[in-house]
């Protein structure tokens, strides 16, 4: 049955739907109809958010808190539910859905907690009599632009550290996944938000994100998506002396050295290239490995690609999702054709697809500057090759634009401690997939991946959020 969503401005469901999402795996199926939003409803929910905020920042930081524990307790009673309509919408499948929700659940009850911890210091002062302290004061309102891959996990993320704060925000979630954006919205309202502090518009990047960005009201914007669209909105929001976060593309290389175990390190390149759909910026997507484990790697990973079940994230045994959409596909298929082209092959997957059921591929004898190496793809697409050792794959890895995340497979400390000393990104997994993240560590990446300012989750994930202030307290 078709669900239909609306914008929440001012506390108010509100819009005339006029965008169709329809189910990745069975595309005549309409799963969610939504506003498209234009500048007046972005105006609508600014002004609301303007008017809210400072009642928000004024109650205290463990009722704010109270609110968020509360949304994730309503979240949870709904985990099932909300996990098929992101399976519905986006296309993973149900374990990696309900995963994606537990994580929301996790995000809100973390920075719910935070309400209770103390933000600012104590300090002395040359001056007697006098105790200086600092504040964290709000910056006002947020908005926030948020993708389709984690439709849930990422508008919990930004949002949290936001609220929790003393922020109001305005949430742009992606036009794919409109569903999902608001069943979240909804937990927080039916937790006791108060009206006007979260606001959320659907619709198009390139009227309603642009909107956003533009206005003078938003004091913050944080971003995930693309490294061009960011990229644009850091120029506007830098025009105007705004703060701006931006979490863009990857391109995320692993170094499988001789003394690996293949078993293993193919293991952990398929689930950090293939899981998700490979359609996270964590995904890892080149693979270099040295001679002596090279042959038999890409045998293996060619394996584990093969027994992947790709299919309708519902249904009983599938192990991966369908690509997002028709554009994604396209780009899937194109990225892989163009690398047979140069003289690529193929050693599993390929072009051969039905609908969006885009299967899991590897590609070998492609040169380092190939486009399939050098440029994202954001689909479960990974390429593998050869390195002479463990200073040529260092360097290999960190010849990219992009600075996300990068692993490395061996069994040698003094290789693992090398590699996370001189790799030039974000996050660095040994013996880890690439992708998977903890909620209470700093995320980020360096390069064209992020602005490398401010970082996403844990502790201090409320920096971005928050100013400074330093009081002087003369008491003698």
């Amino acid at each position: 049955m078709t669900k239909t969503v609306q914008n929440l401005i001012d506390g108010e469901w509100t819009g005339s739907p006029s965008f169709q999402r329809t189910n990745p795996a069975r595309p005549g199926e309409v799963v969610v109809t939504a506003p498209s939003s234009s500048a007046a409803d972005v105006d609508a929910a600014l002004s609301a958010a303007t008017a809210a905020q400072p009642g928000w920042a004024a109650m205290p930081p463990p009722a704010r808190g109270a609110i968020l524990m509360d949304a994730a307790d309503i979240l949870r009673s709904r985990h099932e539910e909300v996990a098929r309509d992101l399976v519905a919408e986006e296309g993973k499948t149900l374990a990696e859905a309900k995963g994606e929700v537990r994580r929301a659940i996790d995000v809100l009850r973390y920075f719910g907690g935070q309400g209770w911890r103390a933000e600012g210091d104590v300090l002395p002062s040359a001056t007697p009599g006098t105790t200086v302290v600092t504040r964290q004061e709000p910056l006002g309102v947020a908005g926030l632009i948020t993708p389709w891959n984690f439709p849930i996990a990422i508008p919990a993320w930004k949002m949290a550290p936001a609220l929790i704060s003393g922020n109001a925000v305005v949430l742009k979630p992606a036009e794919l996944t409109p569903l999902t954006a608001s069943n979240l919205a909804s937990a927080l309202v039916e937790a006791g938000l108060p009206a006007g502090v979260l606001n959320v518009v659907h619709g198009r990047g390139s009227v309603a994100g642009d909107a956003l960005a533009r206005d003078p009201r938003v004091a913050a914007l944080s971003f995930t998506g693309s490294t061009a669209v960011g990229l644009g909105l850091a120029d506007v929001m830098n025009a105007r002396r705004a703060r701006v976060q931006l979490e863009m593309g990857g391109k995320n290389g692993y170094l499988v050295l001789d003394d690996a175990d293949v078993a293993t390190a193919a293991s952990i390149v398929a689930a950090g290239g293939f899981g998700l759909t490979g359609q996270a910026c964590t995904a890892t997507s080149r693979v270099y490995c040295t001679p002596g484990v090279r042959e038999a790697f890409t045998e293996a990973l060619a394996k584990a690609a093969e027994s992947m079940v790709v299919g309708d994230g519902l249904a009983s045994g599938t192990t991966m999702g369908p690509v997002v959409s028709d554009a994604q596909l396209s780009k899937d298929l194109s990225a892989v054709s163009g690398a047979v082209s140069r003289g690529g092959r193929v050693a599993a997957g390929g072009t051969d697809v039905e609908g969006l059921a885009f299967r899991p591929t590897v590609v070998t004898d492609v040169r380092g500057d190939d486009p399939l190496v050098r440029d994202e793809v954001f689909g479960p697409v990974v390429a593998v090759l050869e390195v002479p050792d463990l200073d040529a794959g260092i360097a290999a890895i960190n010849d990219s634009p992009y600075g996300l995340t990068a692993g490395i497979c061996t069994s040698s400390l003094s290789a693992s401690y090398e590699f996370a000393a001189r790799a030039q990104v974000g996050v660095v997994k040994v013996n880890r997939p690439t992708a998977g993240l903890d909620l209470n560590v700093p995320f980020g990446g360096v390069k064209d991946s992020s602005t490398n300012t401010f970082r996403e989750q844990g502790p201090r994930a409320t920096d971005f959020y928050t100013w400074s202030k330093t009081v002087y307290l003369g008491h003698s």
